[in-house]
Order: structure tokens, then C-alpha cells, then sequence
């Protein structure tokens, strides 16, 4: 890091996680005589102590502490959704200083599919099945474990099929949960030129979170299985980031509540009607409010305004390096979370 002051950077910009790397960052920034920017995909500390990573009451204390500390040297925070902005401002960071910049979604390489896709052939998978599917990583803030609990309690619905892709620190003893459960798929990632296909593979998207990771994160998968234009049945409490967002375009059950969670499967699994429409207004949101063009050009005209460098219109030359950086940068922040 340190070896990037020598070409003087406008910006030095830190995604968190891991906010381990905030002090580095920063140090960078002012030896480079640079902005700092740090943009929160999680907050990762919030969340260690909720879903009982770390359990020590002073460790907490200390840690919150440093925390806020940290947030305050920083010339911009961001946060991909409001609940999380909101949250930033509780934690000391002034209003001016905190900016939206939400996760995006290329809704012209994600889109519907007007035929069954190939994945589905691949996988043996009968047309008339109804595919309920999760995709993203596995790891413990999203609460995997009804999943399976699901899968097992519907084994005797021929009708369903549950396809679970994805990679990371809980995947293990997700697959040996898993194990013996004749109508579930478990695939590694797939290819990014893939992508498109797999999350068409789904009748119906499943977003488990844990209770404790409301508004302390906001799974960036949601992003794709709007754009695919499929139902989405999410565990959140209401008046969440989440719950708003998936409300209209999906069904949103309190998490951990395998009853109402198997209730709105088989809910949208018996009714192709609601499940079209519901994906028609996931879609519809998506371009609307999720689209990576608008996205990006307002980060970008934050970065400008952070810099204190003139708009395109008026400086067209510095403008053009600037936007050239943030185009890279911003794609890597958009590309970090696929959860």
C-alpha cells in the first residue's frame, strides 16, 4: 500500500470487509495526499459480536470504539443500502460526509430467459419441476441451515427441486447436512459467463439471512435474482432494507421460522400466475432502481465532488483520468459481493 503514494493517487478507496486494512488505507491517503473513501459491504464488526463470533462485552466496547474513531478520519463512508447509512451517522460519522452507493446489477448480460435453460438439461431437472435455488457463498450470517431443514421436510414433493451453488466457509457441513436428500443438487460456483443461466435456472430465488445480520448487511446476490426476473422468498424482520426491497417482488418470512419459510414455497410453487407476476415486478425494479449505469455515474460525479474535481462539462481532460479509475474501481466494489 504504501508503495502506491508515488504516484499520487486522488483517491485511496477501502472496501470493508475487512476493516482490519482501515488504518493502512488511511495512512496511504494522507502520506499520498489523497482522499480516503472507505465503502461498507458489511459491517463486519457489528455482525462478529451479533451472530456470536466474538462474545467479549469489553472486547466489544474496545473494538466499537476503535471503530468510530476510524469512520471519523475518513473524507467519505459508504454503505449500499439507507438502514445502513442511517447506521453510520449513529456511529459518529457526519451526514456530508456519508454517501448511497448501493450494489448494481447489469441488467443487460442478467435478464430473463424466454426458453428453459440449458443448466436445467445439464442437471436432469424435468421442465414441470419447480426449482428452488440458492446461490451465493455459504458461510454462517446466512443461515443455511434452513435450507436443508426445508428440503427435508418437502423430500415428498416430487414436484420440487432445490439447487444449492455456491462456496465458502460453512459449505462442508452445509453438504454433510445435506447429504441423503434425493431432491436437492448441491454445484460448486459457476463461470460468470454462466451466470445468466444459472439464475434463470430458478421458478423461485431463496434468501436465507440470519436475524442478526439485518441491516448489517445487505446480500448483494439479491441484485441478480431481481434482474432474472424470478420470485424472490427472503427471511427478514419487517422494516428492514431487505424486507422493503423484496416486498411486491417476492414474499419476506421472519428468519429462522421454517413453518412460514415452507408455507411460502409451497405458496408460490402451486401458482405459476403469482410467480409470474411477482418476477415481472422483480424485473421491473431491477432496471428501475438497480441498474449499473445510473449507479456508477452518480459514485462517480461523488468521486468527482470528493476530490474536488470539476465536473465533466467543465474540465473535461482531469475528469476523463478520474472517471477512467473510478470505472475500475467501481466495478471491483460491484464485483466483491456476490455473496
Amino acid at each position: 500500500m504504501l508503495w502506491q503514494t508515488r504516484w499520487h493517487p486522488d483517491l485511496v478507496l477501502l472496501v470493508e470487509p475487512t476493516f482490519c486494512c482501515a488504518p493502512q488505507a488511511l495512512l496511504t491517503a494522507r502520506l499520498s495526499g489523497a482522499k480516503a473513501w472507505l465503502h461498507i459491504q458489511d459491517f463486519e464488526i457489528d455482525a462478529a459480536f451479533e451472530l456470536g463470533d466474538l462474545t467479549s462485552s469489553r472486547g466489544q466496547k474496545l473494538a466499537q470504539t476503535f471503530e468510530r474513531w476510524l469512520l471519523r478520519k475518513f473524507d467519505r463512508v459508504s454503505a449500499i443500502s439507507g438502514q445502513m447509512v442511517g447506521r453510520l451517522m449513529l456511529k459518529g460519522v457526519d451526514q456530508s460526509r456519508c454517501v448511497h452507493f448501493p450494489n448494481w446489477v447489469d441488467t443487460g448480460a442478467i435478464y430473463p430467459l424466454s426458453n428453459p435453460c440449458s443448466l436445467r438439461r445439464e442437471l436432469g431437472i424435468a421442465e414441470n419441476a419447480v426449482v428452488a435455488l440458492y446461490a451465493g457463498s455459504m458461510g454462517k450470517k446466512q443461515g443455511l441451515d434452513l435450507l436443508v431443514d426445508t428440503a427435508r421436510q418437502l423430500l415428498h414433493r416430487s414436484e420440487l427441486r432445490f439447487v444449492f451453488c455456491g462456496d465458502g466457509s460453512y459449505r462442508q457441513v452445509f453438504v454433510e447436512k445435506a447429504k441423503g436428500l434425493s431432491n436437492v443438487t448441491i454445484l460448486p460456483f459457476q463461470p460468470s459467463e454462466r451466470l445468466n443461466d444459472l439464475l434463470n435456472l430458478a421458478d423461485i430465488h431463496l434468501l436465507p439471512q440470519r436475524a442478526g445480520a439485518a441491516d448489517l448487511v445487505m446480500p448483494s446476490k439479491l441484485t441478480g435474482m431481481l434482474a432474472s426476473g424470478r420470485p424472490v422468498i427472503a427471511t427478514a424482520h419487517q422494516g428492514t432494507q431487505l424486507a422493503s426491497a423484496v416486498r411486491g417482488r417476492g414474499i419476506v418470512v421472519p428468519p429462522g421460522d421454517l413453518d412460514a419459510f415452507v408455507s411460502a414455497l409451497l405458496e408460490l410453487a402451486a401458482d405459476s400466475d403469482l410467480r409470474l407476476t411477482l418476477g415481472k415486478e422483480a424485473r421491473k425494479y431491477a432496471v428501475s432502481h438497480l441498474n449499473r449505469e445510473e449507479i456508477l455515474h452518480r459514485f462517480e460525479r461523488s468521486i468527482l465532488d470528493a476530490c474536488d474535481i470539476p465536473s465533466v462539462d467543465a474540465e473535461p481532460f482531469a475528469a476523463s483520468r478520474v472517471k477512467l479509475a473510478v470505472k475500475k474501481t467501481a466495478t471491483a466494489v460491484g464485483n466483491i459481493g456476490d455473496e
